[in-house]
């Protein structure tokens, strides 16, 4: 078998996973997400859209890789042009840290912001853990963009919810990463101000050539900007075994 940690992905593709799956069993209850096929381009922007139980939350996981597969036949990475694509399911616990902190940028439903940390500590905490100068003029520009250069001396206790997601938005592209994943970005806020920030958000990412991939129930919301979606097909093959299958969702 060639060693693909040599080889550079044909049609500019930053994740190719197949024939993944994840099982999880609690009780006499098991849950079983299979993804057959799930690539994605560089710069696309992608939506993940399920209800609550469908598996969306456990894909994002092993695409942060944060989880692991159970089963796996692909499950490749080539995030960071123009270096090498790497296999995620041969690689050591260290070497995938190194992954999530380099080239990863990440925003949480409730914005997860140290509440002990001002925003612009906050916001410049990827940086100074990939050892980059904390302030550079590319940040400057994402917060004029996002309109929070106000709130830097701020605690996060003291922003609006509208405003904490717009601050994690911010720390999640600080370190310049290729790939962004966000879990409901928009899920605590209005809709309103959801609009607002999808559509800073989509603009500052398209600008910036960034990958991302949007946990969402809303595609109605994510739907206007979203290159691709992907759903869930879930069956009961007995009363105590739930499948649930990714499938791409047209939504043109």
């Amino acid at each position: 078998m060639p060693d693909s940690k040599q080889t550079v992905p044909a049609d500019n593709e930053v994740i190719d996973l197949t024939g993944v799956s994840k099982r999880r069993e609690k009780g006499d209850q098991i849950f079983e997400l299979r993804i057959p096929r799930f690539r994605i381009q560089r710069g696309e922007f992608i939506a993940i859209v399920g209800e609550s139980g469908c598996g969306k939350s456990t894909l994002l996981d092993m695409l942060g890789l944060l989880l692991t597969p159970t089963t796996c036949d692909r499950f490749r990475y080539a995030v960071r042009h123009p270096q090498p694509a790497v296999d995620i399911d041969r690689m050591g616990a260290r070497d995938l840290a190194a992954i999530r902190r380099r080239d990863m940028g990440y925003v949480l439903q409730s914005g997860g912001l140290l509440p002990f940390l001002k925003v612009r500590d906050n916001i410049r905490l990827p940086r100074r853990i990939n050892g980059l100068a904390p302030d550079c003029p590319s940040v400057n520009r994402i917060c004029d963009r996002l309109g929070i250069t106000g709130q830097l001396p701020k605690l996060p206790a003291f922003l609006s919810g509208g405003q904490r997601q717009r601050v994690a938005i911010a720390r999640a592209l600080a370190h310049e990463p290729p790939l962004v994943l966000a879990d409901e970005p928009t899920a605590a806020v209005d809709k309103l101000t959801a609009r607002e920030i999808r559509d800073t958000f989509k603009e500052l990412t398209s600008q910036m050539g960034v990958t991302v991939i949007v946990v969402t129930h809303d595609l109605d919301l994510m739907l206007p900007v979203s290159d691709r979606a992907f759903t869930f097909a879930l069956e009961k093959p007995t009363g105590s075994h739930t499948l649930s299958t990714c499938i791409e969702q047209a939504i043109r």
